[in-house]
């Protein structure tokens, strides 16, 4: 049985994937101009879902090509990989799209960013602090069952 050292707020990770620089992109910047089915494919969200991200105010004006169709950018992609990361802290929809609104309005906005962050990064670590908790449960169970069966 394998035990995880406690994640504390004084003690980063090595696998820190929000501190990571973004992975390499299909296309260089400057030829990066996806379509809908493509950013699904690449982010695993549905075209309806991006579509809703963007109507709500999740994702800044998308461009559109010269008949209409969406084009995401290497940014875009990136804002996408963020969202999904705030997605999995259960950070709730309209938090997010709050975090959109205030990078759109600019650098002055850092401190209500960063309590917005920080506030989520709270729960998150309630959260983790709640799950080992349960993972010690069922290994102290896992440990008896296996006791159990070299007896």
């Amino acid at each position: 049985m394998q035990t995880l050292p406690a994640a504390t707020e004084e003690t980063p990770t090595a696998t820190d994937i929000c501190s990571a620089a973004p992975r390499g992109h299909p296309r260089p910047d400057g030829q990066d101009r996806y379509t809908i089915s493509e950013v699904a494919a690449l982010t695993g969200l549905t075209a309806h879902t991006l579509r809703w991200y963007e109507r709500i105010g999740l994702m800044s004006h998308i461009d559109r090509s010269h008949t209409g169709q969406r084009r995401y950018t290497n940014r875009d992609l990136d804002w996408l990989g963020l969202v999904g990361k705030l997605r999995l802290t259960g950070m709730p929809v309209a938090d997010m799209v709050r975090y959109a609104e205030l990078v759109r309005e600019g650098d002055h906005t850092f401190d209500e960013r960063r309590e917005l962050l920080e506030t989520t990064r709270r729960d998150v670590l309630a959260r983790i602090a709640e799950l080992r908790e349960t993972l010690a449960v069922l290994d102290r169970k896992i440990d008896i069952y296996s006791s159990e069966r070299t007896r």
